[in-house]
């Protein structure tokens, strides 16, 4: 049973369809897991067991009739706490949300429950999702992987730890610049950012609107796609016939500076072992990468102000200072500056998806830089500052170029490799992605 708690989502709910493994024995491991876990309260923000049990139930009624819902039906996952949850608060990591309790649950965990997966809670993340870091002394800072006193990496910090420390079959995070991909690449976990707008955000707490995007941190690529399947109420892509061989990939040569040893040891590993596994690998330096980059950061500051300035203006005392200062510093953003800049990674967009044209993904190290001890950078707010923008360096040229994005574990703690793709190319990059773990894996 306590396999359990480390298998892949996918493979519990083939045990399920099989009749080996019990939903409620199942949700019950979890939660047993979860309460005897001595840092479960730095992970979960809220733990939904009458929920969660309700569920479970219904999901082996539904398994001794044959009635099952998809291939997750059953099987236990968590919530970042900035999904609506009827009943439950919501607060997204921030006092200044503190009691809020939705009505209603959000569309993508509405969609989710009605395909069967069982809800065990709510995790910690960063105050309102602004920070790569996982970070949280206002309300909690769930523990890394390999080191509890490490950073788990955010925004979704919980979402990470809930499913590296066996406390949940998988996670539900969100991604406006890293948010997913960072903490799973730091807990040595598949994370994957869709397309923007390919699932919809109707009850999540906003960041920026036209960057956020919901996805999975999970154990496998084959998790990740039944999870975005789970919560769009589509099919998974097919998986079973990808090879790495044949596979057209770009190494972004420009990303790969400036990043720390740890980082670059492992891509250069990973990248040797998808060459002798047949993938076509070329080393480029698209224009658009260096202009993405190049991008003012008034593009998500200024839509974050907007959407939190008066709350923030309010009681700015509830927050923790640097997270505060990033909002703050949309504050007096120029508006024509800004359209011009949105006009300008527009362009970017169509450019990069045209220049990709006949290549399956371009990589690059998920993050530059190694986890950061909380200590550290909650003494030195000007190292938490210099620490956020490099954790999030990497991945934030995904959400800029409008890239669908995948973070694979390498093999190595706590550094991933990231595949990126044109925005709408998801099921290709899954596709792509899980022959690219097949070859990591051997």
């Amino acid at each position: 049973m306590t396999d359990w708690l480390t298998m892949p989502a996918a493979a519990l709910g083939r045990g399920i369809e099989a009749g080996r493994i019990d939903p409620r024995a199942l949700t019950d491991a979890f939660l047993a897991a979860i309460a005897a876990h001595p840092d479960s309260g730095r992970i979960y923000s809220a733990v939904t067991a009458a929920r969660a049990r309700a569920e479970a139930e219904a999901a082996a009624g539904r398994a001794r009739r044959g009635l099952r819902r998809g291939p997750l039906d059953g099987v236990p996952v968590s919530w970042k706490d900035l999904f609506d949850s009827a009943g439950t608060a919501t607060e997204a990591g921030t006092r200044l949300l503190k009691g809020r309790v939705p009505a209603e649950d959000a569309t993508v965990l509405a969609e989710a429950t009605r395909a069967g997966l069982v809800c065990l809670g709510k995790t910690h993340m960063t105050e309102l999702a602004f920070s790569g870091l996982g970070l949280n002394p206002v309300t909690a800072t769930p523990p890394g992987r390999h080191d509890p006193e490490a950073l788990a990496g955010g925004s979704s910090s919980g979402a990470a730890a809930s499913v590296a420390h066996g406390l949940a079959a998988a996670a539900i995070g969100s991604d406006t610049g890293g948010s997913i991909r960072v903490p799973a690449a730091w807990n040595d976990l598949v994370g994957f950012k869709p397309t923007h707008g390919a699932l919809p955000l109707r009850g999540v707490v906003p960041l920026c609107p036209r960057f956020d995007t919901v996805g999975p941190l999970a154990r496998s690529v084959e998790d990740a796609a039944e999870l975005v399947a789970a919560m769009g109420g589509g099919r998974a892509p097919d998986l079973a016939a990808a090879r790495v061989a044949g596979l057209s990939l770009v190494v972004l040569e420009e990303m790969l500076e400036g990043c720390e040893a740890g980082p670059l040891a492992a891509f250069a590993d990973a990248l040797a072992r998808l060459a002798r596994a047949g993938a076509r690998i070329a080393r480029v330096r698209p224009a658009e990468v260096g202009a993405a980059m190049a991008l003012p950061p008034e593009l998500f500051t200024a839509e974050a102000w907007a959407e939190w300035g008066e709350t923030i203006a309010a009681a700015p005392g509830l927050m923790f200072p640097p997270i505060r200062a990033r909002f703050e510093a949309g504050r007096g953003a120029d508006a024509a500056a800004w359209l011009r800049a949105e006009k300008r990674m527009q362009g970017l967009r169509r450019s990069w998806a045209q220049a990709m044209a006949g290549h399956d993904a371009a990589l690059l190290p998920s993050v530059a830089i190694m986890p950061p001890r909380a200590q550290a950078v909650l003494d030195d707010h000007a190292l938490f500052a210099e620490r956020n923008m490099m954790a999030l360096r990497n991945t934030r040229l995904g959400n800029l170029l409008g890239a669908t994005a995948l973070t694979l574990p390498t093999g190595h703690p706590a550094a991933g490799l990231m595949a990126m793709a044109p925005g709408g190319w998801d099921r290709r990059l899954l596709r792509a992605g899980a022959a690219m773990e097949r070859a990591l894996a051997g």
